[in-house]
């Protein structure tokens, strides 16, 4: 079952961002053309500029569109992972166009505290903005939550910016009923706040999108995940070093380390490997490219206490999170280890730490410390 709903919902992504997107660019357009005209009959550059901002919308959903399409095009020669990370990429559009609409409307608002101008609403006008304000802030409720279910940063933002545009035009609203019955216009000064919130937001989307960009510890939950399918499997006694990279929403490829016993064959490795692969990306969708083995001892009992022992010794460090991949023989008198280390140490350095203690405690023993990154939850 929950294979099945992971596969539906890859193949409906993009139709999903492109139909969500669609529908915001006729939206935005209609509430432009009835802003638009709304303005030029009030005389008012406030709703003026709120009509702008709408069109800015559209263009951001236009992007969306474009980017989803671009992203969704096959690996070739020269990409051979495919484009998806292009929708990053428009994602970083779509917040620059957000900080622009917020530093436009900023200029526009400090403009007409300089120099005001008097505007002449009437109760027609007031009712298509009122009716503008909900029709933007549901359809930014319904674009945000499309966004968050397909994981798509660029819809998300365009719908966050909907919120924000339903904000800006509901203050606009009551700057209007203010000047109406008092004669004192707030409607600038009102602008000057909510521009500084629409460029907070774009500023802060531009930096999520960036992030992704460069590349992020993976979510724990879909670590945890991972992990938990992995060591499902018969033999399996843990999995390590899983390393998720990341080449576009939905685009994940993985590669891990499985500690299995030591008496298994290579060819029951190989069969192993290949039902790891097929059941975290049938469950995930994320494509395991690399799983490396660690032995552990399984004929040797005193192997155990040796373990216990390097444990507690490693642990007295307390940059050292974690030891795994352990594996001892007392015939060649060696023994092996993975170090998961802080980011407060470099690793040669805590390796060489850690060799020189363990030295102490087995003094006839070569010992080879690997020490590792935490780059995702143990």
């Amino acid at each position: 079952m929950e294979e099945k709903k992971f596969v539906n919902e890859s193949l409906n992504r993009k139709k999903v961002i492109v139909r969500t997107s669609l529908l915001g660019i006729f939206v935005n357009i209609i509430l432009s053309a009835g802003k638009a005209l709304v303005g030029v009959f009030t005389k008012s550059i406030a709703v003026i500029l709120d009509a702008v901002n709408n069109l800015s919308d559209a263009l951001s959903s236009l992007v969306t569109i474009i980017g989803t399409k671009l992203g969704a095009r096959l690996p070739n020669k020269k990409h051979p992972l495919g484009f998806g990370r292009i929708e990053y990429l428009s994602a970083l559009v779509v917040s620059a166009i957000v900080i622009y609409a917020g530093m436009t409307s900023l200029v526009e608002s400090i403009k007409k505290i300089i120099h005001p101008e008097k505007a002449e609403y009437s109760l027609v006008s007031l009712i298509i903005i009122g009716v503008a304000v909900f029709v933007k802030l549901i359809l930014g409720l319904f674009v945000r939550s499309k966004g968050k279910k397909v994981k798509s940063t660029a819809l998300t933002a365009s719908g966050v910016d909907a919120m924000f545009d339903a904000i800006l035009s509901s203050s606009v609203l009551i700057s209007a009923v203010i000047y109406m019955l008092t004669g004192f216009s707030l409607e600038a000064y009102v602008g000057v706040v909510i521009s500084g919130f629409i460029i907070k937001s774009g500023v802060e989307l531009m930096i999520e999108t960036v992030n992704d960009i460069l590349g992020q510890r993976a979510d724990a939950e879909t670590v945890k995940k991972v992990k938990a399918l992995i060591r499902e499997e018969e033999g399996v006694r843990g999995a390590y070093d899983l390393i998720i990279n990341n080449y576009g929403p939905e685009k994940n490829y993985a590669s891990v380390h499985v500690e299995v016993p030591d008496t298994m064959t290579v060819d029951q490795l190989d069969q192993l490997t290949r039902k790891l692969e097929a059941k975290v990306y049938l469950n995930t969708g994320i494509v395991l490219t690399a799983v490396g083995v660690y032995s552990y001892n399984t004929q040797d009992d005193s192997a155990i206490e040796i373990r216990e022992k390097v444990n507690s010794i490693v642990k007295e460090n307390e940059w050292a999170m974690q030891v795994h991949g352990f594996y001892v023989d007392q015939k060649s008198k060696y023994m092996r280890m993975d170090v998961v280390v802080s980011f407060s140490i470099r690793g040669g350095e805590a390796a060489q730490i850690i060799t020189r203690q363990l030295k102490e405690a087995f003094p006839d023993y070569a010992i080879l410390v690997t020490p590792d990154v935490d780059v995702s939850a143990l």
